[in-house]
């Protein structure tokens, strides 16, 4: 595992986290598109105890994923930037922005979520699933 460090767009928030696999999977859910304005999302998956807060606290707010189940969101109170989700029907896991990560730039995409929802014209970058990863 290899540790990165994260901070939101105002600086008033920073993190360290634990990845095995330092990749973006890229969410073309309807609710990401509609969080950040965007195609789609940079994350990845990480455990809930690979994330240290080491400044700031984060706030939260809750959704209804496809799922059907909980989706609780985690972002920065003054700038929004939202540094992780946990989506309760994935148990011990978090989604990670891997966008808001030293380094994220240099980032593979190693995978497709949500392929359903892709917009028409965005090309297929990686192995693609049409919902969550199976």
């Amino acid at each position: 595992m290899t540790t990165y460090n994260g901070h939101c767009h105002c600086g008033q928030t920073e993190w360290t986290v634990k990845l095995d696999d330092p990749g973006h999977i890229l969410c073309h859910c309807d609710a990401c598109k509609i969080l950040s304005g965007g195609e789609h999302t940079l994350n990845t998956l990480a455990g809930k105890n690979d994330i240290k807060i080491t400044k700031g606290t984060l706030k939260t707010y809750d959704y209804q994923g496809d799922s059907g189940n909980p989706v609780h969101c985690y972002y920065c109170p003054n700038c929004t930037s939202h540094v992780y989700h946990h989506q309760t029907v994935m148990g011990d896991k978090i989604v990670i922005r891997t966008a808001l990560l030293e380094g994220g730039k240099k980032f593979k995409v190693n995978a497709e979520i949500f392929g359903k929802d892709r917009l028409g014209w965005q090309p297929e970058l990686a192995k693609t699933f049409p919902g969550p990863p199976e």
